[in-house]
């Protein structure tokens, strides 16, 4: 076809509503891009020639151009990690380079740079906002951060790193998919099923049939397909999470457990999708980046955008944090080897033991399982009493669209948010079940269309929600595990966060500017409520019998809240001090490998360390090929602010409801509507009144006892 052809009724060119996701092609993206960075480099061009330094000269000029890139660029790394196939991955690689390109050449403009400087020593400078101001601000330091002070050829050699971390990023998150993809076992014995809950029965089998249904297509046979059932199988077990965490919890037989734990700690690690060459590559390149700017190490390039202000305070909120939990970790270990010796299993225990044992002392100490809860969490009931919850705390609608927006897969829904008066303030898209065959895997919010001023009109906020959880299986609808209700509201918390935005600038509005190491803030304070008794039954209704949720089970829940809260809290801090040594102490062309320094740190912060053959950071999408390099102790850091949040709607009583929704509307008002137009440390203390304290992060998580005296 034509390019000409391709360039009419492209649904990336598209500049207003709602992007027309289910007409999108992979023919579609390399010849919209290339107009769209055609009409943007013209338009740079004349805001280069004709730039004044105040601010209407210039940010408010460069958010025209950024506008256009909302429906023909943000959709298609939308579908790259919702719809993957080997032609967007082409289409998407060729035009990469060239959208790498222009945005270095934006950001390196020192025409633009030197008109922003100006503006911030300008009489102009005290008649902006606050928000502007740090507008302003975060753009210079930006600039000076994408190499606006190399030389000529310093900047060279900087793009060049930069075009080719952007390539290796991707080629990284396309081997986890591929190895993810080929990797699956079957189990054809039914007594290696025993022990299995339904669920996994159902949707091992389910797996197992849909495998032959793609086969067949693939090579047009024409046969009788055969189907599996759970209770006779085939039974198809993969990496994807709904079928590998049960599976792991719940497998008796120890070679299976064996097998599935070595190929997820080593996936992606050898043949033609082997990511270790990658890795070494993308720290030396991020090296190099970091000595280019002049900073000792890419950590410290990282954490020049954060809030936290050193690696060395970094280090040492590990340090603390472990030293809080090391003795609990420490203790959950022996219990699960009491347990295990206790029932004749004389083998050492090894990694692949520890899921299975964990599940069975949590059902031996909570007298329940996660089999029990499902069917009282069906996917419409949670969804029902999640938006029930968010009007009763931040007096906003949640009404699911009936006017046939346009979707990427039939499985999404798109929902439509209302404030108080009835009056529609954003909208975001739920993509809740698990597709291995072209979903990457996790859970994530991202951006479709930010808030921002066109003219005299306000565009507004709309989210992807992105989940994988455990999908209908005929007759049967969604159950979710405890686990997939957590993520849900994990990530709604974040599309919180980009939809109440009240602030009128792009930059700044929604997720826009906040520091990456706050960014956690609104998704994990609403993983709070999912222990808060009202809240949580209102969740629940039994698929068959509409019963909700037992009292019993509830308590059982909320007493198993902190079961080896320990070792995660411990699982956590390895990941985050991993990436950050890798980012500033580590040597990539030294002795000891990216696994050797991995290993190392977890003598310290895990009672059972790795194996030797583990190779999990070949799967770490997160500071690979996420924006977490230097940066994955956010969580932690975070969840500080996020425990320290929550526990102000504890103070007031969280039974009280007049004063609940006084708070929620204060934490509406600041956390959420305030985004990245204030440091998060103000908008914290404008929630709060006053800064943060870890305590209420090592109550909630059972490591230190509450102050009775406390108010």
């Amino acid at each position: 076809m034509a390019a000409v052809d391709l360039l009419v009724n492209n649904p990336l060119l598209l500049k207003t509503s709602l992007p027309d996701f289910a007409s999108m092609r992979a023919e579609h993206i390399v010849p919209a891009v290339r107009q769209l960075l055609a009409e943007a480099t013209a338009k740079l061009d004349v805001i280069e020639n004709e730039i004044r330094p105040t601010w209407a000269g210039t940010l408010a000029r460069l958010e025209e151009i950024d506008h256009p890139f909302d429906y023909g660029w943000k959709p298609v790394g939308h579908l790259f990690g919702v719809m993957n196939s080997a032609d967007l991955r082409t289409a998407h690689d060729t035009v990469l380079p060239e959208v790498v390109q222009f945005s270095l050449r934006v950001n390196q403009s020192q025409t633009i740079y030197q008109a922003l400087k100006q503006l911030q020593e300008g009489s102009e400078w005290t008649l902006l906002t606050e928000t502007r101001q740090r507008i302003v601000n975060e753009r210079i330091k930006g600039a000076e951060l994408a190499g606006i002070g190399l030389c000529e050829t310093q900047r060279t050699r900087f793009n060049a790193v930069e075009q080719e971390l952007s390539l290796l990023s991707t080629e990284f998150a396309n081997h986890v998919l591929d190895a993810t993809k080929a990797f699956h076992f079957d189990v054809t014995d039914v007594t290696d099923t025993l022990g299995w809950p339904r669920t996994l029965r159902t949707l091992a089998a389910h797996t197992w049939t849909a495998a032959q249904t793609v086969n067949n297509a693939t090579t047009e046979a024409v046969v009788e397909l055969s189907v599996a059932t759970p209770e006779r199988g085939p039974w198809r077990i993969t990496l994807e999470m709904p079928l590998y965490q049960p599976f792991m919890e719940h497998c008796r037989n120890r070679s299976l457990r064996e097998k599935l734990y070595r190929a997820s700690v080593t996936r992606a690690s050898h043949g033609t999708v082997d990511n270790d060459p990658l890795i070494i590559r993308i720290l030396t390149l991020r090296q190099e980046k970091a000595r280019l700017l002049g900073y000792p190490n890419y950590a410290d390039v990282s954490l020049a955008m954060k809030m936290a202000p050193s690696v060395a305070a970094v280090c040492n909120m590990v340090s603390q944090l472990r030293d809080a939990s090391w003795a609990a970790a420490v203790c959950d270990l022996d219990d699960i080897r009491a347990l295990k010796d206790s029932c004749g299993d004389a083998a050492p225990l090894e990694a692949w033991d520890v899921p299975y044992w964990a599940e069975r002392l949590r059902e031996d100490r909570y007298a329940y399982t996660d089999e029990e809860l499902r069917p009282y969490f069906p996917f419409s009931k949670v969804l029902d009493g999640l938006f029930e919850l968010l009007e009763r705390l931040f007096s906003i609608t949640i009404r699911q669209a009936t006017d046939g927006v346009s979707v990427w897969h039939p499985d999404v829904r798109f929902y439509r948010v209302y404030d108080a008066g009835n009056k529609q303030i954003a909208g975001f898209y739920l993509d809740p079940y698990s597709r291995p065959d072209n979903k990457r895997g996790g859970a994530w919010m991202d951006s479709c269309l930010g808030r921002r001023r066109l003219g005299s009109e306000m565009q507004l906020p709309v989210a992807h929600l992105v989940c994988n959880q455990t999908p209908p299986m005929g007759e049967t609808p969604s159950l979710m595990s405890f686990r997939e209700v957590e993520t849900l509201f994990h990530e709604m918390g974040h599309g919180l966060q980009h939809m109440l935005t009240t602030v009128d600038d792009a930059d700044a509005a929604g997720i826009n500017g906040v520091e990456w190491d706050a960014v956690e803030l609104p998704s994990q304070f609403m993983e709070n409520w999912c222990y808060h008794r009202a809240t949580l039954l209102n969740l629940t209704s039994h698929y068959q019998t509409g019963e909700p949720l037992p009292e019993k089970l509830f308590d059982k829940i909320c007493a198993a809240k902190n079961f080896r809260v320990g070792t995660i809290l411990l699982r956590q801090l390895l990941f985050g001090l991993t990436d950050m040594m890798l980012h500033s102490e580590f040597d990539p062309q030294g002795s000891e490998s990216v696994h050797d320094l991995n290993r190392r740190l977890s003598t310290q912060l895990a009672v059972l360390p790795l194996l030797p053959e583990d190779r999990s950071l070949c799967s770490f999408q997160h500071i690979f090929s996420g924006g977490y390099a230097a940066g994955y102790y956010s969580y932690k850091w975070a969840e500080i602010l996020s425990a320290d949040a929550f526990s102000a709607f504890e103070d007031a009583g969280l039974e009280d409801a007049a004063a609940i929704q006084q708070i929620g509307i204060r934490f509406r008002d600041t956390v959420l509507a305030l985004g990245g137009s204030r440091h998060p440390m103000l908008v914290f203390g404008m929630f709060r009144g006053r800064e943060p304290n870890p305590e209420a992060l090592l109550r909630h998580s059972g490591l230190i006892q509450p102050d009775v005296n406390s108010a």
